[in-house]
């Protein structure tokens, strides 16, 4: 059966993309976030997943205020890059797995969600972004993806405890796919940040640092938590912190944090990742 080798959690700010694309890695501005990620990066490639999962919300591309769906999952051969309004960015297209993508939708329905089905699709920076900050920016991709939209832009937007049970309906999926294959799950968005209305430009350090420790530790807490809540304690834009909660759900109750970094601001947004792997999973000596 397939396997879930770890989950990582990780702002999508579309600036990262532009900083990398300008070539701004290394600048004052950008290298203490860049640095930040090498940990995640080598995790990656001593642990060679297979398969990434990657959750994250559309931002007005692919889907618009007319027509957005709550949950999405796509099952296409390839998904491209879509083009943001400044020209397609030059990163090579993603190959889907999409016997997964086809067997993780059954497996939802048959646990009474219904999402919207995307056999052919377009991908912004809330997946393109995640993906360079663990891989770089290959020729070709090492792993194929299996994106999962949420919607956090158009009210209403799911509750967080609803977010955390499709982690744990994926984690089910997973281990019931006939497949030796490694999977990796990305929860994606955030941290802090509001782009309009009176509190434009609002990220909140402490309470995201509080979120990197709940969502390795305290994951129910933050499952729990209203949909107001997280807009309050994070921003309107920041309510996008409930998307990690999918990834969280698929882990086991008890994990061990391989890195966690925080770096403010990034383009008006508190910036954070972590790698958590399942403590069963760890050796003993290797936990401690």
């Amino acid at each position: 059966m397939a396997k879930l080798i770890g989950g990582l959690g990780t702002s999508h700010v579309p600036s990262i993309g532009a900083a990398l694309d300008k070539g701004l890695r290394d600048s004052p501005d950008w290298k203490a976030f860049f640095d930040g990620y090498i940990p995640g990066q080598e995790w990656v490639k001593q642990h060679k997943p297979d398969v990434a999962v990657v959750i994250f919300n559309d931002h007005g591309n692919t889907f618009f205020l007319d027509k957005v769906p709550t949950f999405a999952v796509g099952c296409a051969e390839e998904y491209r890059p879509v083009d943001e309004g400044w020209g397609r960015r030059a990163i090579a297209p993603f190959k889907g797995e999409v016997d997964f993508s086809w067997h993780f939708i059954d497996t939802l329905v048959e646990n009474r969600f219904d999402p919207m089905i995307c056999q052919e699709i377009e991908v912004d920076h809330g997946l393109q972004v995640p993906m360079e900050l663990f891989w770089g920016k290959p020729d070709e991709w090492p792993v194929k993806v299996v994106p999962i939209f949420v919607n956090v832009i158009q009210y209403p937007i799911p509750l967080p405890s609803r977010c955390y049970e499709m982690g744990r309906v994926l984690r089910q999926a997973i281990e019931s796919y006939d497949s030796d294959e490694r999977f990796v799950i990305l929860g994606t968005g955030g941290l802090s940040h509001q782009l309009q209305g009176a509190r434009a430009g609002f990220v909140n350090p402490e309470a995201d640092q509080a979120f990197l420790n709940d969502i390795a530790d305290n994951p129910d807490k933050l499952a729990g938590m209203s949909r107001e809540q997280y807009v309050e304690m994070f921003g309107s834009e920041g309510a996008e912190l409930m998307m990690w909660l999918v990834m969280r759900g698929a882990m086991d109750p008890e994990v061990v944090v391989r890195h966690k970094h925080y770096f403010v601001p990034a383009s008006m947004t508190g910036a954070g990742m972590i790698v958590m792997e399942n403590r069963a999973s760890v050796a003993p000596a290797a936990a401690a």
